[in-house]
C-alpha cells in the first residue's frame, strides 16, 4: 500500500521530468533546425556561385564570338581595299577619286566596329546588372533560410518543472485525501 506521501511525491516528479523532457525536445529541434538552415544556406551559395558563372561564361561566350567578327571584318575590309586598288591601278585611275573611296571603305570598317563594341559594351553592362540581380536574389533567398530559432530556456524549462512538480504535489494530495484509510480501531469498553 501507498504511504500518503507517495502519490503527490510521484505525481510531482512525473510533472518535473515532463519539463525535461520538454527541454530537451526542444532543444534538440533548435539543433535540427540549425543544421537544416546551414545546409540550405550552403546550397543557396552554391546555386548563386553556379549562376553568376552561367553568367560569366556567356559573357565570355558573347566576346569571343564579338572577337571572331571583328576579325572577319577587318579581313574583308582588307581584302576590299586590296581589290579596289587593284581595280583602280588596272583601269588606270589615281588620285582624289581612289583615295574617297579608300577612305569609304575605311569609314564603313570603323562605323561597323564601333557599332559591333558598342553592342559588346551593352551586352558587358546586361552581365554586370545581371550578376547584381541574382546577388540580390541570392540575398533575399538566403534571408528567407535564416530565420531565428527559438532556442529553450534553461530557466523557463526549471520553472516549468517547477509548477509542474508543485501542480502534481496538490494534485497528488487531492487524491490521497481521497482515498479512505484505515483508521486505529480503539477499544471502548
Amino acid at each position: 500500500m501507498c504511504t500518503p506521501l507517495a502519490i503527490p511525491i510521484a505525481t510531482a516528479v512525473i510533472g518535473a521530468a515532463s519539463s525535461g523532457l520538454q527541454y530537451a525536445g526542444q532543444r534538440r529541434q533548435a539543433k535540427q533546425q540549425a543544421a537544416y538552415q546551414a545546409q540550405a544556406a550552403a546550397a543557396e551559395r552554391q546555386r548563386s556561385l553556379q549562376e553568376q558563372t552561367s553568367l560569366r561564361m556567356r559573357q565570355a561566350q558573347e566576346q569571343e564570338a564579338t572577337a571572331r567578327e571583328l576579325e572577319q571584318v577587318s579581313r574583308k575590309s582588307r581584302e576590299a581595299l586590296s581589290r579596289a586598288r587593284v581595280s583602280a591601278g588596272e583601269a588606270g585611275v589615281a588620285g582624289a577619286s581612289v583615295q574617297a573611296l579608300m577612305d569609304d571603305y575605311t569609314r564603313q570598317e570603323a562605323g561597323y566596329r564601333a557599332a559591333v563594341l558598342r553592342q559588346q559594351e551593352l551586352g558587358a553592362l546586361g552581365t554586370g546588372l545581371g550578376l547584381e540581380q541574382a546577388g540580390l536574389a541570392s540575398q533575399q533567398r538566403l534571408i528567407g533560410i535564416r530565420q531565428p530559432i527559438s532556442q529553450p530556456s534553461l530557466l523557463t524549462a526549471g520553472l516549468g518543472a517547477v509548477s509542474r512538480g508543485l501542480s502534481g504535489y496538490a494534485t497528488g494530495l487531492d487524491i490521497g485525501s481521497r482515498i479512505p484509510t484505515k483508521e486505529p480501531k480503539t477499544d471502548i469498553s
